[in-house]
């Protein structure tokens, strides 16, 4: 695939690829799901080989209870498309409950 063609599919210039690829630009997580997307492979894809270890041999995300691969549970997957089909100002309010909710479990 070519820049122009990820750029078109990405729905941005093809320039904005090419820094990316330079790395003059930084990508943000949402861009990143969009060219994951658009050349569909998972957003884990662009980390392998960096899984960041624990204290006691696990990964980070098994260390907070999750499964390595978050994205590959499908519903996981819903639950994330589901969450970026909603407003944004919607969408942070939500984001707040969540965050209270999972806090008031901990304690």
């Amino acid at each position: 695939m070519t820049q122009q063609q990820l750029a078109a599919q990405v729905g941005i210039k093809f320039q904005q690829i090419q820094k990316y690829e330079t790395g003059m630009n930084r990508v943000s997580a949402s861009r990143l799901w969009d060219v994951g997307v658009a050349l569909s492979v998972p957003v884990a894809y662009f980390f392998e080989g960096m899984e960041a270890e624990g204290s006691e041999g696990h990964t980070e995300a098994e260390a907070n209870g999750l499964p390595n691969d978050l994205l590959a549970d499908k519903e996981a997957l819903e639950l994330v498309r589901s969450y970026y089909a909603i407003p944004e100002n919607q969408r942070r309010r939500l984001f707040e409950l969540a965050r209270v909710l999972s806090d008031s479990a901990a304690a």
